[in-house]
Parts: structure tokens; sequence; C-alpha cells
């Protein structure tokens, strides 16, 4: 192949490309095509997916880009507008009852707790950021809000393609590397990357940590693991890559500036969970996630009886969840095995990979494996590899 002189600009044009047609799809679609209702696939989701089941979320009725709104974008959006506290946002008792916002109101003085507070502060507040300028345009600050989140989510996943491009030209090409990061956007899961969702975000600044730390730019490195860290909590998997290159540039005979600033970078994520850990987000977010949505780290019991059920709907007659945990299961296996692929190659990105799937397997709850392993980079590593090899 002719080599490109311009990888980044055809990165950019791709990107672009995918942005427009997949916002165009799914505002075309609906046009098109009736759901039918309800969706019985998880146990759940029936009383969510009815006709009026969205009446009581204001968050997820605005006409600003309502198809790249749905389940969780309706905390995101409400912190980015009005804060955690936000009276319109459902809120529980820490007596495991939860209520409408008129019988439970959260609020500085208030028992309650606000179901915003299980949802970190980096894609909400730099969604906030983001929707300054665009509050001058004529939409409702929950519009503004949601374009805003949109484009964190979709400049965050330019980022991560940028990203991986980087990590892999060296090794597959000019063209694997951006064979590797459009893979990226066309997986299976690949359209939470262009929602209201932290996706784009995440994979953004974990995977920009990594191509940071290749180029041991250790600064930069730092910092993305921060924000990583502050998005989501597995963010703080990032340490594994950070300190692997840190033993390998380690000279104990020598202390100066530069082995500082490695150090520095390396606590990073671990300085970033820790310090929003001991803040009312992280205490109130321990109570929300574990109370409402039932969600905790390394509870292996649970997760294995979580994953059991998960295993019989499989095996079940009702072909909702058949398929669904179809791709979970797939997601899962292909996760791991591009893991342990590329563990000798690529031993950082690898761990890193390993981590975000093991602390997603044993949270608790038996789904959503299928966008979690979005933040997987070898996952991406290993489709270029098999793709070079039947192309050859």
């Amino acid at each position: 192949m002719m080599k490109n002189n311009h990888p980044t600009l055809t990165l950019v044009l791709i990107w672009m490309a995918w942005v427009i047609v997949l916002l165009a799809y799914q505002a075309i679609v609906p046009m098109r095509l009736s759901l039918q209702r309800p969706d019985n696939v998880l146990d759940w989701t029936a009383n969510e997916t009815l006709e009026h089941s969205q009446d009581n979320k204001l968050y997820l009725k605005g006409p600003t880009m309502n198809a790249q709104v749905s389940w969780d974008s309706e905390f995101y959006l409400s912190i980015a507008t009005v804060g955690y506290d936000d009276p319109a946002v459902r809120a529980i008792l820490p007596d495991f009852a939860w209520y409408l916002p008129h019988f439970c109101v959260a609020g500085r003085d208030s028992p309650c707790y606000s179901l915003n507070y299980a949802f970190l502060p980096g894609y909400p507040y730099v969604t906030r950021i983001v929707s300054i300028p665009l509050r001058v345009l004529p939409l409702t600050p929950i519009g503004a809000s949601t374009l805003a989140g949109v484009m964190v989510s979709v400049l965050g996943t330019l980022g991560a393609m940028l990203a991986l491009y980087d990590l892999t030209k060296d090794e597959l090409g000019e063209a694997g590397g951006l064979r590797t990061a459009f893979y990226l956007i066309i997986f299976p899961a690949g359209f939470f990357l262009a929602q209201v969702y932290t996706e784009g975000l995440f994979v953004g600044s974990a995977f920009g940590c990594l191509a940071f730390l290749r180029r041991k730019q250790w600064i930069a490195a730092g910092l993305l693991a921060m924000l990583a860290t502050w998005t989501r909590v597995v963010g703080i998997a990032l340490v594994i890559p950070l300190a692997i290159a840190w033993l390998t540039e380690l000279d104990r005979k020598h202390v100066d500036r530069a082995m500082v600033i490695r150090t520095l970078a390396v606590a990073a994520p671990l300085a970033a969970y820790g310090v929003w850990r001991l803040s009312p987000w992280g205490q109130a977010f321990t109570i929300v996630e574990h109370i409402f949505f039932s969600r905790e780290p390394f509870v292996l019991q649970r997760s294995l009886d979580a994953w059991g059920a998960a295993w019989q709907s499989f095996l079940s007659d009702n072909p909702q969840a058949r398929v669904y945990y179809a791709v979970e299961f797939a997601a899962t296996i292909l996760g791991v095995a591009a893991c342990l692929w590329t563990l000798r190659s690529h031993p950082g990105l690898a761990l890193f990979g390993l981590a975000v799937i093991v602390l997603s397997l044993t949270s608790g709850v038996a789904q959503g494996m299928h966008r979690y392993v979005l933040a997987v980079p070898s996952i991406f590593i290993v489709l270029e590899r098999i793709a070079s090899g039947l192309m050859a």
C-alpha cells in the first residue's frame, strides 16, 4: 500500500464521516421504524421501555438530539445543567427506598441522596464547560448540555482514534494503524461513543494516556490518567501501564527531576481516585451505587450468581435475552483473548485491558460488558492483526 503522507487528516476524515453517518442514521431510522414495546431483554427493561416510561424524566424528553440520550444520560445532563443535588432527579433514602422528587428532594441538608451521585464528575463537568459558549444558541439549557455532551463524546473518540494509531503504527504500519483506529468506531457497541455517555471521553483520555506514555511524555500521561479516573472508576487501572513504564526507566542510583515527574505520573490515577473517594461525591457514590444500582467492587459471589443467571437467560426461550447475552459473552471472551494475545508485545495495554474486564465482571451486575470492552485497546490491535493475516 502506498505510504500515506497525511495519516492524521485521514483519521479526521474517517471520524467526521462516522459522526455524520451515525447521527443521521439515528435521526432517520425512527422516522421509518416503530419498535415493538416493551423490551423484555432484562428484568428491569420492560418497565423502562413503555411508551410513557420517560415521562417523569425531564432530561430525556428534550427536542435537541433526543436520539443521543437515554438511560444514564439523564444523570449526566442533570449534573452538567444543574449539579448533583438536582431536585428534578430521583433520590433515595439510605434505607433502600427510592422516591420521586416531590417525596424525597436531595439537597445539602437533606437525608436523601440524588441518583446523580452514582456518576463521577469528569464527563458531566467537562460537558458543562463545553456548554457555556453554546448557550448563545437558541437552545434550552438542557439542549445546550445535550449538544455539548455529544461534542465531548465524539471529540473524545477522535482522541482515542489518534492514540490508537500512534500506539500501533510502528508495529502495524500506517495502514494498519489507521485500520486499528477504524475498528474502534465500527465495533458493535461503537455507537455509545457518540451518545451522552462516558465512553467517548473515557477511551479518549485512557488511550491518550497510553499514547503519551509510549512517547515518554509523563506529565500529559498523568493528567489524562486523572481525567480518565474522574470519568470512570476503572480509570484507576491505568496505574498498571504507568507503573510498568516507570519500572523500565527506574535508575536507583540516580534520582533527578525526571524521575520525580515519572513517579508523580504513576501516582496520578491513585491520587485522583483517593481525592474523589474521600470527597462528599465519593462517599455518596458508594451509598447510591450499592442501594439503587446494586454495584460494588469485587463482589465475587454476587457476581458469580449474576453471571450464572445471565447464562440461564442465554439458554432460555426469550430470544431478546439470548441475543443480548450472546453479545455480552462474546465481547467478554474477545476482550480476554485479545489481552492474552497481546500480553507479550504490549504488556501495559494488555494488563490494563484485563483489569478493566475484571473490575467490570465483578461489580455484581451482569450487563454492559459489550460497551465496557471499548476501553480494551488490545481488541482493536488483535482485530487488525487478524485482518492483516487474512489480506496477506
